[in-house]
């Protein structure tokens, strides 16, 4: 369990970090906005608050099946497997192959984004992808230049996988479960920083509207991976 203080840290370092400060290549603006995502544009997920609120306080459509599987999937602590830094991910369905760059902290605690337009980067005080918890990866999605790394992010489809390549020559593979827009303002922290029982992969890119005063998009894209069966 994540105490209070811990868990305004989490919060504190994650929300300004995430916001990926994509200055837009103003012939491709449009297109990245108007790209389809694979659910309602700025929908949110419930937060993880929301989720344990229910948990404590089962209603009749939480049966005993169902809290057994999640019993069943939840793994201790002490039971965790390490996992070698990742150093590539794939994405056959958009025919994206790149090397990773590892992202830390700036000096103000929030998350570094990717120096490099066409490199994606592992925020590297998180999980390995294929730990148990959220690995998270972020990358630009255009530049003053062009495309960037993640601009056919909103391309992928649930069911689609997502193949990240580690240190010591191993493969993870992940399936994509859901793509989601949100509004900077209203960024889903919980849900993409916050533990989960099973290994899970986060991608976070820019999308949106352009907005040309800031020079920046106005919304996120997030989408969420679950480790393969």
């Amino acid at each position: 369990m994540i105490g209070a203080g811990r868990r305004a840290e989490l919060v504190r370092v994650v929300i300004v970090g995430t916001l990926l400060g994509c200055t837009g290549w103003a012939l491709l603006s449009a297109t990245a906005s108007g790209a389809a995502v694979a659910t309602r544009p700025g929908a949110r997920s419930p937060s993880a608050d929301a989720a344990q609120e229910r948990a404590l306080a089962p209603g009749p459509d939480v049966t005993e099946p169902v809290v057994a599987a999640a019993v069943t999937r939840y793994r201790s602590v002490r039971s965790h497997v390490d996992a070698a830094r990742p150093v590539r991910i794939t994405l056959p369905s958009i025919g994206l192959s790149r090397r990773l760059q590892r992202l830390g902290r700036n000096a103000d605690g929030t998350i570094e984004v990717p120096g490099d337009w066409q490199r994606a980067g592992w925020y590297r005080h998180g999980p390995e992808p294929g730990q148990v918890g959220p690995a998270v990866i972020l990358g630009h999605v255009d530049s003053t230049t062009g495309p960037a790394v993640f601009f056919r992010l909103t391309e992928l489809e649930a069911g689609d996988e997502i193949h990240v390549d580690r240190a010591d020559g191993s493969v993870v593979t992940f399936v994509v479960e859901r793509i989601e827009r949100h509004a900077k303002t209203r960024f889903p922290t919980h849900d993409v920083y916050l533990p989960t029982l099973r290994p899970t992969l986060r991608l976070v890119t820019c999308g949106g509207a352009f907005d040309p005063a800031s020079g920046h998009y106005r919304d996120n894209v997030v989408v969420s991976a679950e480790l393969a069966p």
